[in-house]
């Protein structure tokens, strides 16, 4: 074990930290909520194409890919408190933004401003890792790792609920209050961070990675709209490119870049991204699919005219077997390797889009194909993260795990304008509602995503690279693992 760089924060509460810890993860999840089962809704209400409408949920993850590394690396400081209790501000200020009756404009304004929410998770696993003992921190990561997964399940039929019996706004009024308590709690409850040294806000590199974001997903959003061939979208996906590339190279020659991008090449670090990513791309993918399907009319063809409040409750099943599955893999233990688990649930979650295509005619069909992907996130969640923190120095925990969640949700991103892209590439011209064949062709990308996660993690896992322990084991072998290459500022395992 490692001599800590600065003694644990001392708790004032030690029994409602991770309670509260939890209730971040349980926010960001509510946040997420609130995008994909209303969409057809917004589209209604503010008298949009759903397409448009579907923003409201790509908004969301945009400013979440963005804000996630800056807060990260405000938070790895000694800062990490503020940054916490800042992030909670602004999904409180957005919360009642889009819960104002203000039109689409206002609504996305404030959909974008809980984006900054997006970045809570990371804090609270660099907390978790900080102040908690060895023992009660495994679990802690553990859980964290899986609750915006599992809250998801969760958050939509609550956030249905109102919005099915209290109109469109009242959920957004139930995530202002949800985030005035987590505000309230955190400040009570979660301590200042360990002292470590400051570093300077890396402001080319949070532009540079602003603008690649940007432009990526207008991309992917206007492609069918501006013609894939079209000079215009050419040039905007090349910026996207040119952008984001530089943000690669500019992170390599700075001294404080916003993301460390030299941790990813751990073999253990680089596995975790990129499943985390391209599976981002599948699950994002299946959700609003599966979202948008059960509340096509029945008149379509297909569909089954559901209200929010059913198309929530099918995602239960989602949220459970995650939770389930994320405590089996920790009581594994050390026979948990990614080896075994990645692989695992890559095949779960594929399973779970072949259902889609071969059994969506019921609503038990849909319910039981969401458990299984629910039992492929959740394998796949309980090791990605032990990874990450298994492979970088304490000290550089929140920045990491803050790039896992970029990539997530750049993942998370791409399905939803995937969906949305491909659905409106199905429609016909004058018609509101795509053909059933759209949801065949968007099953069939989700197949090749889970596809390419699995090839993606039995290569970078078999391929040479020793046997790493899952997040069961992580916060013992962290120090064996990763060798701070400054040693004298080695943090707390």
């Amino acid at each position: 074990m490692s001599t800590p760089d600065a003694a644990a924060p001392a708790l004032r509460h030690p029994r409602a930290l991770v309670p509260v810890l939890v209730s971040l993860g349980m926010l960001v999840a509510v946040v997420s909520s609130l995008g994909a089962p209303l969409i057809p809704t917004i589209a209604a209400e503010d008298h949009v194409s759903v397409s448009t409408a579907q923003w409201a949920l790509t908004v969301t993850m945009l400013v979440g890919a963005v804000a996630t590394p800056v807060m990260g690396r405000l938070g790895d400081g000694p800062h990490r408190k503020r940054v916490i209790l800042g992030g909670l501000g602004f999904v409180l200020v957005g919360s009642v933004l889009a819960a104002l009756p203000a039109g689409f404009a206002c609504l996305l304004v404030g959909r974008a401003l809980q984006g900054v929410g997006m970045g809570l998770v990371p804090l609270a696993i660099a907390t978790a890792r900080d102040a908690l003992p060895d023992t009660r921190a495994r679990s802690a990561v553990a859980t964290l790792s899986l609750t915006t997964a599992a809250g998801i399940g969760l958050g939509y039929p609550i956030t249905g609920m109102f919005a099915e019996y209290l109109g469109m706004y009242a959920g957004f009024w139930f995530a202002a209050a949800t985030a005035a308590a987590a505000l309230t709690a955190t400040l009570i409850v979660v301590p200042r961070a360990p002292h470590r040294p400051s570093v300077p806000m890396d402001v080319p590199g949070a532009l540079l990675l602003t603008g690649g974001m940007a432009a990526l997903l207008l991309t992917l959003a206007e492609g069918e709209r501006w013609g894939w061939t079209s000079a215009g979208l050419l040039g905007l996906a090349a910026a996207a490119v040119v952008l984001l590339a530089g943000w690669v190279a500019h992170s390599l020659r700075s001294t404080h870049p916003l993301v460390r991008v030299r941790l990813v090449k751990d073999r253990g670090v680089l596995v975790a991204n990129l499943t985390t990513m391209v599976g981002g791309v599948g699950t994002y993918l299946l959700i609003a699919l599966v979202t948008r399907y059960v509340q096509t009319p029945t008149s379509a063809g297909y569909g089954f005219s559901a209200s929010i409040v059913v198309t929530g409750l099918l995602l239960v099943p989602f949220s459970a077997a995650s939770l389930l599955t994320g405590r089996l893999v920790r009581m594994l233990g050390s026979a948990a390797t990614p080896g075994r688990m990645l692989p695992l649930g890559c095949l779960l979650s594929l399973g779970s889009l072949v259902c889609f295509l071969l059994a969506r005619s019921s609503l038990w069909g849909i319910g039981t194909m969401m458990a299984l992907a629910g039992l492929g996130v959740g394998v796949t969640f309980a090791v990605t993260p032990g990874l990450i923190v298994a492979g970088v120095p304490a000290r550089e925990t929140g920045s990491a795990m803050s790039f896992n969640q970029v990539v997530k949700y750049i993942g998370y991103s791409t399905g939803s304008a995937l969906s949305a892209v491909i659905l409106q590439a199905a429609t016909a011209p004058g018609a509101s509602l795509p053909g059933n064949d759209g949801y065949r062709t968007a099953g069939l990308v989700g197949c090749a995503a889970f596809a390419i996660t699995g090839i993606i993690a039995v290569a970078l896992t078999r391929g040479g690279a020793r046997p790493r322990p899952s997040v069961v084991a992580v916060v013992q072998t962290a120090p064996a693992v990763a060798a701070d290459p400054a040693p004298s500022a080695q943090g707390r395992p």
